[in-house]
């Protein structure tokens, strides 16, 4: 209930006012029933709210811990607001940690339902497409449901990382073919696989946004104040300082 209030009563309004959305390749290529996954691009928090809104079929997503454990009255509401329209918190420390909100988004697209991911993790902090984990990638072969990617465009121009108040522009949400990775059926867990999906789908989002790719992850440029550094120091400092034992 509160998932369809807030996106037709308390906040899609709103959204469809100030964005003025409109949606390609949708009837061609989201299926009508069954479980499917969306690997989409991230400019900014209101890609969140902008997708459902151009989905008739409901869809979960997986958010960061963060949102669930604020305290105070703010973090309350937070909590209860992404509790009640079906966010599925995951620990963005990887590996283990992330594992449970893993399963738990398996469990929904095995159940018949949509499921999106952002590859890159976080927010892109300077407009480009940045390395995907590979989360995606396993739920995806553990599963053998279709991957459909998802081009978000003009959401960094409404809500710009660090801003609180929208901008009025045009979004658009555009919805690529779905990529079938049957092919490698049974080969969930084989890490080298995994990685090779995920690049794959990352090509194919940088194809349908016509972001330039960055082969690194983005939340290597967060720095521990919130800031960023640029990807061209990053990648640097990375050559100048290679891994221990690397030649």
């Amino acid at each position: 209930m509160w998932y369809f209030l807030t996106k037709y009563v308390f906040v899609g309004p709103g959204l469809a006012l100030m964005g003025r959305p409109r949606s390609e390749g949708h009837d061609e290529n989201v299926p009508e029933s069954g479980g499917a996954l969306f690997a989409s691009n991230h400019l900014a928090v209101v890609d969140s709210f902008y997708l459902p809104m151009m989905l008739r079929r409901r869809v979960y997503f997986l958010a960061k811990a963060e949102y669930f454990t604020e305290s105070g009255l703010k973090g309350w509401l937070k909590k209860v607001f992404f509790t009640a329209v079906g966010q599925i918190p995951i620990d963005r420390a990887g590996g283990d940690a992330a594992l449970g909100a893993l399963n738990a988004g398996r469990r929904v697209v095995e159940d018949g339902g949509l499921l999106c991911l952002y590859p890159e993790g976080t927010r892109s902090p300077d407009g480009r497409l940045y390395k995907g984990k590979t989360g995606l990638a396993r739920i995806a072969l553990e599963t053998g449901k279709p991957v459909i990617p998802v081009a978000m465009i003009g959401t960094d121009r409404i809500n710009p990382p660090g801003t609180i108040m929208p901008r009025p522009t045009r979004i658009t949400v555009k919805f690529g073919a779905p990529m079938d990775f049957s092919r490698y059926e049974g080969m969930a867990g084989n890490r080298f696989i995994e990685r090779a999906v995920t690049d794959e789908i990352m090509y194919e989002l940088m194809r349908l946004t016509g972001q330039e790719y960055v082969d690194i992850y983005a939340g290597k440029l967060k720095n521990k104040d919130g800031t960023y550094r640029k990807a061209e120091d990053v990648m640097t400092g990375e050559a100048e300082n290679p891994p221990s034992g690397a030649a």
